[in-house]
């Protein structure tokens, strides 16, 4: 049994809003080889932190979605859904990358609460609405909101974890503060 490698080429013509997609095997490509150099490229949509031990590491940096927001007002997303009401497709990617656009803007859901049960439902309702102006959703409206909770409760861990369980005294604290942070 011989065993290939595969992906998906995909490309998305937007004028007809259909999309091409092919199967290629990497098997046929010519392997390229790279010199034995020492360069890093980094995009300008990725960071570097520092870790425990003194190390860099490159991370991703923060999911924009520049395609979704230059949309007109009367086009949507259109999301579908499998038989268990998830939803599915490329278009799911991109729903769950907005939704976390959402968890992260402190305007729309603030972090101040204890948990998300405790966060108003006018918040909550306005998230979703900001949401069904730019998708069309065949999954329920809970569904949504409960992977926001799980989007917010996550971001909301990341930031305690970034800046309140560093042992390090609140001017140090204060110093380090991300610029993508409001400040009061």
């Amino acid at each position: 049994m011989v065993l290939t490698k595969m992906y998906l080429n995909m490309e998305i013509d937007k004028k007809r809003g259909t999309r091409n997609i092919e199967r290629v095997s990497t098997d046929n490509m010519p392997r390229r080889r790279l010199p034995d150099l020492n360069v890093i490229q980094i995009p300008p949509n990725s960071e570097e932190t520092n870790t425990e031990n003194g190390g860099r590491r490159k991370t991703r940096g923060r999911t924009l979605l520049k395609d979704l927001y230059n949309l007109n007002s009367v086009e949507h997303v259109k999301v579908s859904r499998n038989s268990q009401g998830q939803p599915i497709g490329s278009e799911a990617r991109v729903l769950a990358g907005y939704l976390g656009i959402i968890a992260r803007n402190v305007n729309l859901l603030p972090i101040n609460y204890e948990s998300w049960h405790h966060m108003p439902d006018s918040n909550k309702n306005h998230a979703l609405d900001n949401i069904k102006e730019r998708f069309v959703l065949e999954v329920s409206d809970n569904y949504v909101k409960k992977a926001l909770a799980k989007k917010w409760r996550d971001h909301k861990c990341t930031l305690k974890k970034e800046y309140i369980k560093k042992n390090i005294s609140l001017e140090e604290k204060l110093q380090n503060v991300s610029p993508r942070m409001l400040r009061y």
